[in-house]
């Protein structure tokens, strides 16, 4: 299954066992993942649900990602968007990246 809010992706995974030694990523002060900051506007994609991780991650292509744990679902929340509502499980999170001639990029928020 797969999910969008603005330039962020998340795709629904089965089954990844993380490396023990995998750190999580922290939460912010208000206890958030996020999920995509927002360098423009400070408006973040993030998620508050307390029993789920974000884990650092590299998908095939070795373009970084974020693995979303969320055994009790999660919501997704943006101050432009709708909120996303998950169900348990894990999602591979990616940001959307844009054409540039010298190099491929984030689309910054």
């Amino acid at each position: 299954m797969l999910y969008r809010q603005g330039d962020v992706l998340i795709r629904s995974v089965d089954g990844v066992t993380v490396p023990a030694d995998t750190k999580p990523e922290p939460r912010d002060a208000a206890g958030r993942l996020i999920l995509a900051a927002g360098e423009v506007t400070g408006h973040h994609h993030a998620v508050a649900d307390q029993t789920a991780t974000l884990l650092p991650w590299v998908l095939a292509d070795d373009t970084p990602a974020l693995l979303l744990d969320a055994p009790d679902g999660a919501t997704v929340r943006h101050e432009e968007h709708a909120p996303i509502t998950l169900p348990p499980g894990q999602f591979v999170v990616s940001i959307q990246r844009e054409y540039h001639p010298a190099e491929l990029r984030r689309v910054r928020d």
